[in-house]
């Protein structure tokens, strides 16, 4: 039967292809895929071969317009952002692409409600994640609509491929189907997926379902079917042979139980008189091409697919993408449903996927209703973009749910940006006019090897324990931070630099420069270049390896501290690998006095919203050596350094508690 109906359908699939090819400039050759192609990709999509031979390519998902940007889709863009710059600052050419999905049931009703045509609801929405792209300083390389033509051309040829060009009884077939279908998840469930509840607004009884708790509803039409049970034994086989091909372990985990225990053939069209809004067969208007199958080929539509090339036998350019990142709900359509498809037509699937959790506002569900959610454009307009992207990342875990609150981002603010790079930073780099030292006069004792020859003197004794405590910590951190990231564990990453610097506050605090520069004899003058160029090349070597996360503020500390653009990449990443570095010293009496607002991180509207507890305790432990909150916040660091994280949280609470107590 099914080759019947192929046959019946071969004439209009040549009309078909014949108009897309006047579009397109492509005639197809009409060449069918092995069963071999099919699953070739499943043993060799991981080999090192093509991937040192084309630039990276990273993808965000497209995100849907039914609503305004959230959050959570700033961070989505965000981690892919910093993925792509942290493959540019390893010396790779990469590219990234995102964009908006603008298909489908929950787009066509959104716009009758708000009484507009769907393409206009489109418009104004897909301009948003538009203007939040360029907001969040995403380095994209392209931005996709599902609505543009050039996409709508690759989904019928893609289509076409999947109904005339497969092998028999994996390509599409027709039937009717009825089952549990959800409109806002734009999927159908299983009947062990749904269950009844209570619709909250109205108190009528609905089914849901299991996973996302959104009402579902009966539905039985005619469609056509993408065989995916077919694709089992292929699947399982992707999964067994790249152990580390979704991350983390547990969501592959996950999707590949869906394999096992819920695969199902997939409904792949709708009857265009109850969606009229997406892509129609091209053989059959009163079809409309389901909204998943249509989103998941935005990927390769920019990596050329439909008008640079249309089969794995031509150059396909950047495909396969080396990483698409995924948020957990979408996990299923990109890790099943999207392999699948590639398969069918002998395509190789992606290298490998990174699925992320959502955020919670304080712990808890951001809700409409509970007025609760962030808007990415107030944060960025509150914070500045680079420690909005400085928050997330390091705010970031892939095994559960991340908490977004003021609180939480201003102590990171305040202790991390401003008192440990921003303070070390005008320490080293812009002294007090007081003092006579600079970051060029130390890099050229190390240029010119005074350094060197003193260190080779003093290796064994008491300058071992003070002046050379830092030496671990520069030797180890940019190999510790490229671990985590190319781990894509931002947060750990992160946490690297911060006690790289945090440590270089300590070092600085017990070496005291600004008693060494008081010393005329030429002995303390070099131990006084010693300690500046160590310092000097802790924040080098921090702002180089925080491009990718905070690009500008990144930028703003390597041009103060005098570093060339042509030096800021990895290979340079570690200490002496840049001796021509630095800036003068020039005080100026009498010595203005530098506004806070000046400097690399000002204080914000909302500063004082960081952790108050954590504040009043450094108040009263610290009351008597300084009233100032950056200078108190400041010393936190260094008892951090010196004892241990909580060491120094059990003293402040017993500090606190015994003045207040008395």
């Amino acid at each position: 039967m099914l080759l019947s109906y192929r046959s019946r359908a071969l004439p209009g699939l040549w009309q078909a292809q014949s108009r897309l090819a006047l579009r397109s400039g492509w005639i197809c050759s009409g060449c069918r895929a092995t069963p071999a192609a099919v699953q070739r990709w499943s043993s060799s999509q991981s080999s090192a071969g093509s991937s040192s031979e084309k630039p990276y390519y990273i993808t965000t998902p497209i995100f849907y317009v039914n609503a305004a940007p959230h959050i959570g889709h700033l961070y989505s863009m965000v981690l892919a952002d910093v993925i792509k710059r942290w493959q540019q600052i390893k010396g790779k050419e990469a590219f990234l692409c995102t964009g908006t999905d603008e298909h489908g049931m929950k787009i066509q009703r959104a716009a009758l409600k708000h009484g507009m045509e769907p393409k206009e609801f489109c418009d104004g929405n897909s301009n948003k994640f538009r203007e939040l792209v360029a907001a969040a300083n995403i380095s994209n390389d392209f931005f996709i609509r599902t609505t543009d033509q050039e996409h709508k051309d690759a989904v019928a040829q893609f289509w076409l491929h999947l109904k005339h060009s497969t092998p028999e009884s994996l390509g599409l077939y027709k039937g009717s189907h009825e089952g549990w279908y959800c409109v806002s998840d734009e999927c159908f469930y299983p009947e062990d997926l749904v269950r009844p509840s209570i619709a909250p607004q109205t108190g009528k009884k609905i089914m849901v379902s299991t996973e996302t708790d959104n009402e579902v509803e009966w539905i039985k039409e005619e469609t056509w079917f993408f065989p995916l049970t077919k694709y089992k034994d292929a699947l399982l086989k992707l999964y067994d042979e790249n152990p580390g091909w979704i991350k983390p372990a547990h969501r592959m985990a996950e999707a590949r139980e869906w394999i096992e225990n819920h695969l199902e053939d997939l409904s792949v069209t709708r009857p265009a008189s109850r969606l009229n809004w997406g892509v129609s067969d091209p053989e059959d208007k009163t079809q409309t091409i389901y909204v998943w199958v249509d989103a998941l080929i935005n990927y390769i539509t920019k990596a050329g697919y439909g008008s640079k090339w249309h089969t794995a036998k031509d150059d396909m350019g950047i495909w396969p993408a080396n990483l698409q990142v995924i948020g957990k709900d979408i996990l299923r359509f990109h890790t099943i449903y999207w392999p699948a498809l590639l398969m069918a037509l002998g395509l190789p699937v992606a290298k490998g996927y990174l699925c992320h959790n959502h955020w919670t506002m304080s712990n808890r569900k951001m809700s409409k209703s509970l007025g609760n959610v962030v808007n990415p454009f107030f944060a960025i307009q509150r914070w500045g973009i680079d420690p909005l992207r400085y928050f997330l990342m390091r705010n970031a875990t892939f095994h559960k749910d991340m908490s977004y609150s003021n609180q939480l981002i201003g102590t990171v603010y305040m202790k991390e940006l401003q008192a440990n790079i921003g303070n070390l930073f005008y320490r080293i780099a812009k002294p007090k006019s007081s003092v006579r030292w600079s970051t060029l006069e130390a890099v050229t004792a190390f240029r010119n090897g005074e350094l060197n020859a003193w260190a080779e003197k003093h290796d064994k004794d008491y300058f071992d324990a003070v002046f050379f405590s830092l030496e671990s910590h520069l030797s180890e951190s940019p190999e510790a931070f490229c671990k985590e990231m190319d781990d894509y564990d931002t947060s750990a990453a992160i946490r690297v630099v911060f006690e790289l610097l945090r440590e270089t506050n300590r070092y600085v605090s017990d070496t005291k420069p600004w008693d060494l520069v008081k010393n005329q004899d030429p002995e303390s003058r070099v131990l006084l270049n010693w300690v500046i160029f160590n310092s000097a090349e802790a924040l080098r070597i921090a702002g180089i390896l925080l491009q990718p996360i905070m690009p500008t503020k990144a930028s703003e500390l390597l041009d103060a501290l005098g570093v060339r653009p042509d030096r800021r990449t990895l290979e340079f990443a570690a200490k002496g690998k840049d001796a021509d570095y630095g800036t003068e010293s020039k005080p100026v009496e009498p010595a203005p006095r530098m506004s806070k607002w000046d400097t690399i991180f000002p204080p914000t509207a909302s500063a004082d919203l960081s952790d108050d507890e954590l504040l009043e305790h450094l108040r009263v432990a610290l009351l008597d050596k300084t009233r100032n909150k950056m200078n108190q916040m400041a010393e936190l660091l260094v008892m951090e350094a010196r004892m241990g994280e909580e060491a120094v949280a059990k003293l402040l609470a017993e500090t606190h508690a015994a003045k207040v107590g008395a």
